[in-house]
């Protein structure tokens, strides 16, 4: 008998989101986190890409960034250290939010308590097992052992994951060890620190910014501000000796660092956050890797757990929180008796695609960073490229994710925005002035009807338990009705004032939400 219906290991922000989805839909998740409180140390110091949309169409993004107004795309970013230029054209949908990981973590975890989430810390898997019925696990928690059973297991317990290896799942890839980086959160005063700015002044070098990174030929330095003087700083060495394998490194020896890779000095000392001194976190070299299959049976894998990259380009939360949405509602589906076959198995055929290229272009974006007159004749050669916006267009849509098409699996020719993300239309409703994003937040299948068809409007009461229905207008709609998944990816749109469309419609609907309400009524199907 299940205990609960999805196991979540794994308390970081893939999984914490994981729970909320789950929550949303009606499923009942138990987050079981091995350690006993949240990690304060640095991790990631902000999110770049599509997930920022993410948050966005949940709700969040207000709660992450204090900002009432909805997220606008950044006009400047780079590519391995190279000047990416946004400004000039629409469509940018490369977005950047400045949040630490462990607030993160904490404005999820407060998300997971409002939605009913039982989260447990402390609490460790020592042993999973699974049958067609369910997935059993043994856990070691602060009162001793105990056994829990549930419909599904996610493993959200990062790029080490121990339900990756107890599944048996493979993860194949490389391991660069050519550099070495150090990292940590510290104190910088005037008048290295420019005040009021962000910005550094390094004498020889000139003016930095922050979330850009720069190379010399000794490696490559970077950092972001938190609050006024803290500065979470990080440096790139290549073929020094490994860095010792200490928990906490001194702060001296990131300064050194520093100084090594610019060439001049920067004064820095430990943070003055009111939270004692923080780890220096050390990395010898890079792994990536990426699993040889996201499922195994009743267990999946997300974040980290799946794969593993290089942070240049801040990639990593983007990825696995995009594969977090993509496989929630698809679990929802399954506990809640609607899921059509192979609904579960699309999670990896449209997931690790996405990952495959996040890597890609990670590894191309450290290869960038390298010293020496090789890589600058290729910086040069790549500079001269990104002179061409149809390139810069390119490079960024690959960078934020939004390059990420899905295969909606229709008969006939599809329209040009299915399997994209849904645009945020500036919506008119009965009931007043809204967003796509606003639409979203309950994490539902919509049938958002742009041109009063009732025809489709019709076409879809038979699905009325699960997909909702909504009727607005809008400037150049894109299309008279958009069938919009809850990962807010386009499951199907009727072409501007097309004639027919219902039959299309109900294929869409059978395709990923299952069968109709009488029908599945009638057969009592449970397609697991």
């Amino acid at each position: 008998m299940k205990t609960t219906d999805v196991v979540i290991v794994g308390g970081g922000p893939n999984g914490l989101l994981m729970a909320c989805e789950l929550a949303l839909a009606g499923v009942r998740p138990v987050v079981l986190e091995r350690l006993p409180e949240r990690n304060t140390s640095p991790k990631a110091n902000g999110l770049v890409g599509r997930v920022v949309q993410v948050l966005d169409y949940r709700g969040l993004y207000e709660r992450f960034s204090r900002r009432t107004e909805p997220p606008t795309p950044i006009p400047y970013f780079q590519f391995g250290a190279l000047f990416l230029d946004m400004s000039a054209w629409d469509g940018n949908a490369l977005y950047a939010l400045p949040v630490p990981q462990y607030r993160m973590e904490e404005l999820l975890e407060q998300r997971a308590h409002e939605l009913g989430v039982e989260i447990r810390r402390g609490h460790e898997v020592t042993a999973l097992r699974q049958d067609a019925e369910g997935v059993t696990v043994d856990v070691r928690g602060p009162d001793g052992s105990y056994r829990l059973t549930a419909g599904f297991l996610v493993g959200a317990d990062g790029g080490h994951s121990a339900i990756r290896k107890q599944a048996g799942i493979g993860f194949p890839g490389i391991t660069d060890k050519s550099f070495v980086g150090l990292s940590g959160q510290v104190t910088i005063h005037p008048p290295v620190a420019v005040p009021g700015t962000g910005e550094l002044e390094v004498p020889g070098l000139g003016r930095l910014w922050p979330a850009t990174f720069t190379r010399t030929e000794n490696g490559v330095f970077s950092y972001g501000m938190f609050q006024p003087g803290v500065y979470r700083v990080a440096v790139f060495e290549w073929d020094r000796p490994p860095v010792e394998d200490r928990a906490f490194t001194p702060v001296e020896d990131l300064r050194e660092a520093v100084n090594r890779v610019l060439g001049a000095d920067v004064p820095m000392s430990d943070s003055a956050d009111g939270q004692g001194p923080p780890p220096v976190r050390n990395t010898d070299g890079i792994n990536s890797r990426l699993a040889d299959r996201y499922r195994q049976g009743r267990v999946f894998l997300v974040g980290d757990a799946a794969h593993v990259q290089s942070g240049v380009g801040g990639p990593g939360l983007n990825l696995g929180m995009q594969d977090v949405i993509n496989l929630a509602w698809k679990l929802a589906a399954d506990v809640n008796g609607w899921a059509p076959e192979g609904l579960l198995d699309t999670y990896q055929s449209e997931r690790r695609p996405a990952a495959e290229r996040v890597i890609m272009s990670s590894r191309a974006q450290t290869a960038l960073l390298s010293p020496g007159p090789n890589i600058t004749a290729l910086r040069e050669v790549f500079t001269e490229l990104l002179g061409d916006q149809s390139n810069v267009r390119r490079v960024s849509n690959l960078m934020s994710g939004a390059d990420v098409r899905y295969d909606m699996r229709s008969d006939g020719p599809a329209h040009p925005i299915t399997g994209g993300w849904m645009p945020d239309l500036a919506l008119s409703t009965e009931t007043g002035p809204t967003r796509v994003a606003g639409l979203m937040h309950a994490a539902r299948p919509i049938l958002l009807d742009l041109a009063g068809r009732a025809d489709l409007v019709e076409a879809a009461s038979d699905w009325a338990d699960r997909v909702d229905v909504v009727t607005a207008t809008c400037e150049d709609r894109p299309a008279d009705a958009v069938l919009i998944r809850p990962d807010g990816y386009v499951a199907w749109a009727a072409a501007p004032d097309a004639s027919s469309g219902a039959d299309a419609l109900r294929q869409a609907l059978r395709t990923w939400f299952g069968l109709p309400i009488q029908t599945a009524s009638l057969t009592g199907a449970d397609r697991r």
